[in-house]
């Protein structure tokens, strides 16, 4: 399968997007560097980055300043899908920093990038192969901002709170 690189469009914050992001996953690096180059015409200016390639845990992106044409939506998020709830709150703590609350474990960061963060026992239990499992998990996934795990078990598990 060819490599997939997603490419983040940005407004003059791909460097500063790009270290936030190394900052926060392990195994993360700031890669090259492309700044425009002289005799080129506006609206940039010589030295000014145009991509930043940096790994997420191993994973390739690129973050380019492309201008104010387009901005991130909600149409487009990124999955992390953590081993425990621990891993989950450190990741939801970091992205929200400047960013925003959303509901079912979606946040939009500073830079308006939208994600998921969730610990993996949350797909097993909205998939129980017990429907009334699945509904009362996932009802109680619906309630929420951040996911709190030990909560959706025992609304899985019919305990009353």
């Amino acid at each position: 399968m060819p490599t997939q690189i997603p490419c983040l469009w940005f407004d003059g914050q791909a460097e500063p997007a790009a270290r936030h992001y190394t900052s926060i996953f392990p195994n993360s690096s700031i890669g090259a560097i492309t700044r425009y180059g002289p005799g080129l015409p506006a609206p940039m200016t010589e030295g000014d980055v145009v991509t930043v390639d940096f790994t997420l845990d191993g994973q390739p992106w690129t973050a380019l300043n492309g201008g104010p044409m387009f901005s991130f939506t909600e149409a487009v998020s990124f999955q992390i899908v953590c081993s425990d709830q621990e891993e989950a709150d450190h990741y939801w703590d970091r992205l929200t920093e400047g960013g925003e609350e959303s509901m079912c474990g979606w946040l939009k960061d500073r830079f308006g990038v939208s994600w998921q963060v969730f610990p993996e026992e949350l797909l097993r239990l909205t998939n129980d192969p017990d429907p009334g499992r699945a509904q009362r998990a996932t009802l109680a996934m619906l309630q929420m901002r951040r996911i709190d795990i030990a909560e959706i078990r025992r609304a899985a598990d019919g305990v009353a709170v």
